[in-house]
């Protein structure tokens, strides 16, 4: 479906370069703006975010942190425009949404719509899309969306982020969870082909799908960020000490904490 309004894509990172490309044929106009340059890959460039927003009917934000968020909605906040949409779908959790909310000039909406799926999943269009916010917001958002992938509509401002959340800490403590198996079985002299096959024909197949994918690209910086952001108990707490333990390996793809010991 055709989007017949200007759409400004703000980060250019591991998903927010093929989410813009995604959006290249389907914007009537397109223009993207990234904090290192070079990254626009031959899509119409900003030279800042204000730039990029000024004009835009909708705004998509994809971003590593809260942090980065507000430093860039600082930024661009005072050029929205009345009628704007403002889509973030970065993984900033409920909190940092409902900050966002309260900073919005008069007439700007705000979905928050974090996505769960890989680097490929992004590119092809199938990613799954939680998506927070009003319903007027959200009959708005998403057909823009569904370029994306499928699109979950999960309730008001800040429930897109919190299930975001929920699946995160879920599935990062899982890979975790295989991860320290794995090495138990090592230790009582299981042979690995044997334990992962036996992981793999278990409740925790989908778990060993995810350590053994081969175009997945989500640092473990990243997953504990999302893991220190759910705020959960013991469990949570634990995987995030262990995705922690070693700063040398934080680039290396999640499925790294699925294949042995951090």
């Amino acid at each position: 479906m055709e989007i017949t309004e200007r759409v400004a894509v703000l980060g250019l990172g591991r998903m927010g370069l093929p989410l813009a490309r995604r959006l290249s044929g389907a914007a009537e106009e397109l223009v993207v703006w990234n904090r290192t340059p070079g990254r626009a890959a031959g899509l119409p460039g900003a030279a800042s975010p204000e730039e990029a927003v000024r004009g835009a009917g909708v705004v998509v934000t994809m971003l590593s942190d809260p942090a980065a968020v507000a430093a860039v909605a600082d930024r661009f906040r005072p050029a929205l425009a009345p009628g704007t949409l403002w889509i973030d779908m970065s993984s900033i959790g409920p909190a940092a949404v409902a900050e966002q909310h309260a900073l919005l000039p008069d007439g700007v909406d705000l979905v928050d719509a974090p996505v769960l799926g890989s680097v490929t999943a992004a590119a092809t269009g199938a990613l799954v899309v939680y998506a927070g916010g009003e319903d007027p917001a959200l009959d708005r958002a998403e057909p823009l969306l569904a370029h994306f992938g499928r699109v979950v509509r999960c309730g008001g401002p800040g429930a897109g982020a919190a299930l975001k959340l929920v699946m995160m800490g879920a599935v990062v403590t899982a890979v975790t969870a295989v991860g320290e198996a794995l090495a138990v079985a090592d230790r009582l002299g299981v042979p690995a082909a044997q334990a992962r096959s036996a992981l793999a024909a278990s409740p925790l197949a989908g778990v060993m799908a995810r350590i053994d994918s081969t175009d997945a690209d989500f640092p473990i910086r990243l997953a504990a960020k999302d893991l220190a952001l759910a705020d959960g108990g013991p469990v949570f707490t634990a995987a995030l000490a262990a995705l922690r333990a070693d700063p040398a390996r934080a680039e290396l793809d999640l499925a790294a904490a699925g294949r042995g010991p951090l």
